[in-house]
């Protein structure tokens, strides 16, 4: 077994700036599948790679199982054109939802401007008041 050829845990948490038990979580998932050499996890460039796509997906918001999906897609299927397509729906469903995240957000903030003005408006006409008494 050729050392150049593995990771250790330690090695991808470090890269990937992720806990140890982040990468366990994903191993217990299924989603990656070191080697064991006695109690020590051996991560491949496969297992490498495959962690690099969780945290992609992760980050952009995809669930597990639709990471789940991609992974086994491109572990099963032969065209890539049609794993490519999987990939482009997933990502438009997100667009769509964080775009509407963002509408709702500005919806929110509008409505706090709203308040904080008619707070500054009651502060101001109360500490007007006060004065002139």
């Amino acid at each position: 077994m050729n050392q150049a050829e593995f990771f250790t845990i330690s090695d991808l948490a470090r890269e990937f700036d992720v806990t140890l038990r982040t990468i366990r979580f994903y191993e217990e998932q299924g989603l990656i599948e070191p080697q064991r050499d006695g109690r020590q996890r051996l991560f491949t460039r496969r297992d490498r790679a495959r962690l690099k796509l969780i945290l992609r997906g992760k980050r952009i918001g995809l669930s597990l199982a639709e990471i789940r999906e991609i992974i086994d897609m491109y572990q099963l299927a032969r065209d890539e054109a049609s794993q490519s397509q999987k990939l482009l729906d997933l990502l438009q469903a997100r667009r769509r939802q964080l775009e509407e995240q963002r509408r709702d957000i500005d919806a929110v903030l509008d409505e706090i401007g709203t308040l904080e003005a008619h707070c500054r408006k009651v502060i101001a006409s109360d500490g007007a008041a006060a004065r002139l008494q």
